[in-house]
């Protein structure tokens, strides 16, 4: 088949399949909503600061249901927000001081396009790495590195917020942690509760605040084998608890009343990216405080009136039923496909996967390590230009401007499973296989590996 021909297999975007978009829920939803006068007109007011309260006692209903904690989680711990993103930057806005706030510690390989939102927020050469293991972040050197930056901010006389005046409903931290801790992007890792309690424990110890994005938690599936499309077969509760439960409860609960954890929780992964909506979920305190940042006070709550269209689908039980019986089972189906492909095509060739194995996958994405002397950079032009490939290079996943850090991921590439067809899936990886077949034997010009054409 010639270049010309080939159709772009996309393995780079983090996109639902359009088919797994539920548009005809998404419009009965608004339908019910909208053809109540008295709802409509309410929901296309502005909205209270914690945002659409009917959605928030449903959120917090689902995520008790889903998590299990020891308590019912309470409305008052949720905050409505405009998806995973935007509420970062709220949080940035709202609990550090980009003068006081010493740094962001992410772990790496980390969610790229976070980076921005922390440059954005004042912390541009501040970002910094910490490597994670099969477990998860690495804390012995995080540990480290927080404790030197600390003492390196007392020496200095750092020891008050400079630009953030104080404030009843805010506290401002020494530091923040950034981790993705469940099927993390791009790694698929799921950090353990051991790793997690430890962070706790660290992030109470240096004042830090630990800001997980948990936008993945609702997509799992077990990991050894394909499973049906029949329900029962899919876990409906989730596989480790949050760092946000950990601080509940650990050691008593928080140290104070802010705590030292919150969760980013998103829409875009279950419903569809273009709700724009979301939830964080923390300490009373800390939830009331990030609803007072400026834009929520100035606008009312984001995502008004989307959220009263959310608020149906998970009252009526509907949002549930498509996680369960729509979502998992397809994404487990891209998954294990996947997976019998790369385990024929790729792992003869020497590529390995790093990931753990864990007794559940979830997510969208597999991180793959190449055989020497591969590097990303090249696979991932030469897929484009020879293969009508398109995949994402590992050293994308750095920690921008931390390049002192010496993480490097020059021998990995990320596959995304969720966008492209089933078939399209198996297709892409034999167009890797076959590029990179053709590569280590030009690196060896005397080695067959005798894998086809």
């Amino acid at each position: 088949m010639s270049l010309r021909s080939k159709a772009l297999v996309n393995l780079f975007n983090g996109w639902p399949n359009p088919s797994l978009l539920p548009p005809e829920l998404v419009k009965a939803a608004a339908g019910a909503v909208l053809s109540d006068e008295s709802m409509a007109l309410s929901i296309l007011q502005y909205g209270p600061d914690q945002g659409y309260e009917s959605l928030r006692d449903e959120i917090a209903r689902w995520l008790t249901a889903f998590y299990k904690p020891q308590d019912a989680i309470q409305a008052d711990r949720i905050c409505i927000t405009g998806g995973a993103s935007q509420n970062l930057a709220c949080i940035l806005q709202t609990f550090t001081d980009p003068l006081y706030t010493r740094n962001i510690w992410m772990v790496a390989p980390t969610y790229y396009l976070a980076c921005r939102i922390f440059e954005d927020s004042g912390f541009a050469g501040r970002l910094r790495s910490v490597p994670e293991d099969e477990e998860g972040i690495d804390l012995d050197v995080l540990s480290r590195q927080i404790a030197h930056s600390e003492e390196k901010a007392q020496a200095e006389g750092n020891l008050a917020p400079k630009l953030k005046a104080s404030r009843p409903w805010r506290r401002i931290y020494r530091h923040v942690i950034y981790a993705v801790p469940t099927f993390a992007n791009p790694s698929g890792r799921i950090m353990t509760i051991g790793r997690r309690e430890r962070l706790v424990r660290i992030a109470r110890r240096f004042d830090a605040l630990v800001v997980t994005d948990d936008v993945y938690d609702f997509l799992q599936w077990p990991s050894s084998s394909p499973s049906t499309s029949t329900e029962d077969h899919f876990p409906d509760q989730a596989y480790v608890p949050r760092i946000i439960d950990v601080d509940r409860y650990l050691d008593g609960g928080p140290a104070e009343t802010f705590g030292n954890a919150i969760s980013n929780g998103s829409f875009s992964k279950i419903v569809a990216p273009g709700c724009r909506t979301g939830w964080a979920e923390g300490t009373k305190a800390l939830a009331y405080g990030l609803s007072q940042t400026g834009t929520s006070r100035s606008g009312g709550c984001p995502s008004q009136l989307v959220a009263s269209y959310i608020y149906q689908l998970l009252a009526s039980n509907t949002l549930q039923k498509h996680v369960l019986c729509t979502l998992q089972p397809a994404y487990s189906r891209r998954y294990h496909t996947m997976m019998a492909a790369i385990m024929q095509q790729l792992l003869p060739l020497g590529v390995s996967t790093p990931q753990a194995n864990a007794d559940v996958a979830g997510g969208y994405f597999i991180w793959l390590k190449l055989p020497e002397p591969l590097t990303s950079k090249v696979i991932t032009r030469k897929a484009a230009e020879e293969q009508v490939l398109s995949i994402s290079e590992g050293n994308a996943f750095q920690v921008q401007g931390d390049e002192a850090s010496g993480l490097s991921f020059q021998s990995h590439i990320r596959l995304c499973f969720s966008y492209e067809t089933e078939d399209n899936l198996v297709e892409g990886v034999e167009r890797l296989a076959r590029l990179i077949k053709r590569e280590l034997e030009s690196s060896h010009p005397h080695c067959s590996l005798g894998l086809g054409t």
